[in-house]
């Protein structure tokens, strides 16, 4: 099954950052986090990739050919000049590397992937979140159900501390703990080819009417992750993902 990446936005937000690389090749712990989503999958052995290219994408073209050829043994025959990679790359992934327009959005990408995408069930998601979803369970939701499309609902820190109370006497205080309402969409979706027909072109926000519409017509299934979910929107999300791996605390690191 093929996993869909979404990395073409600005990221306007860590505009510190983003001016010089895109925002999936923002580092976490000295790899870009779009590495740490592909491990991710990896992890439940998901190989093949499509990654949707916009803003500085030739960065991101850059960076897959080299880590490839940086994580194989290679031979050269400095008589002949002939260089022979004697030894496959650390993962057995395939990567294609599609570039879907520089304004381009959300849905647009998607639907310029249709001729890499078969008539099959792929997965999506953005290439600046990460998570310990459990993968294979997400598959099995996706296919108990018979719709189109899962999104995988996440309850994110809340970024202030909760309180409740009795009048004007606190009763309750916990610091800065997951949301207790409000599921938001956590990308991670499990989606079949006929989604695409809900996303007219490429100024289409994947976001806005192709799910709206998905739901208008029973289409649309969550599946509920009440566990890590964090996504890179802001200079202080990144810090919070920078902490959690170097203290060697970071939920999504599955593999280890």
């Amino acid at each position: 099954m093929k996993v869909v990446i979404l990395a073409g936005g600005a990221g306007t937000r860590l505009a510190e950052e983003t001016k010089v690389k895109p925002k999936p090749m923002v580092e976490i712990g000295g790899h870009p986090i779009l590495w740490h989503i592909m491990r991710h999958y990896y992890h439940y052995n998901f190989k093949e990739f499509i990654v949707a290219l916009g803003y500085k994408g030739d960065y991101i073209k850059e960076y897959m050919e080299h880590y490839c050829k940086n994580n194989a043994n290679v031979k050269l025959d400095f008589e002949t000049g002939s260089i022979e990679h004697t030894r496959r790359s650390t993962f057995d992934w395939v990567v294609e590397l599609v570039d879907t327009g520089q304004k381009t959005l959300t849905g647009g990408r998607i639907k310029r992937l249709a001729p890499y995408l078969g008539n099959e069930t792929f997965m999506l998601t953005w290439g600046d979140g990460v998570a310990d979803v459990d993968l294979d369970k997400l598959l099995a939701f996706h296919r108990s159900h018979g719709r189109l499309a899962t999104v995988t609902a996440v309850r994110p820190p809340a970024r202030y501390g909760y309180m409740e109370f009795n009048g004007n006497e606190v009763t309750a205080f916990e610091e800065k703990t997951q949301a207790r309402e409000g599921w938001i969409n956590g990308a991670f979706f499990v989606l079949e080819p006929g989604v695409l027909e809900y996303i007219p072109g490429d100024y289409t926000m994947f976001e806005h009417e192709p799910l709206q519409n998905l739901a208008r017509d029973g289409q649309l299934m969550a599946y509920k992750h009440d566990s890590f979910w964090q996504c890179m929107d802001t200079l202080r999300e990144k810090h919070i993902l920078e902490r959690l791996w170097e203290s060697n605390q970071a939920p999504w690191k599955i593999w280890e």
